[in-house]
């Protein structure tokens, strides 16, 4: 089960929290003003989403293009992927402020 902290209590209980999750692979979910900000996994975690993403991302290229796509061809396509999701974010950002 995921717990939620609050920025305070990651502040004040870092190594408490970092312990938590390397040895008990405890998750968190850091919120600020009761928003949530950002995400305390292990690393084994994070690694697993990413792969997961990857090949859901690949699968989902491959059913599109009507075939595998080569190494180089899927880079690339991440790549444009990851810097218009970051123009996006960029806006949303512009337009809450």
């Amino acid at each position: 089960m995921t717990e939620k902290v609050s920025t305070i209590d990651v502040r004040q209980r870092i190594g408490d929290l970092l312990n938590r999750v390397a040895l008990r692979h405890d998750e968190f979910v850091i919120e600020r003003k009761g928003k949530p900000l950002a995400a305390l996994v292990s690393i084994e975690r994070l690694e697993q989403m990413q792969r997961f993403a990857r090949r859901q991302a690949l699968d989902f290229l491959a059913r599109q293009r009507g075939g595998p796509l080569t190494e180089e061809q899927a880079v690339g396509l991440a790549l444009e992927a990851q810097r218009v999701a970051r123009r996006q974010t960029k806006k949303t950002r512009r337009r809450t402020k």
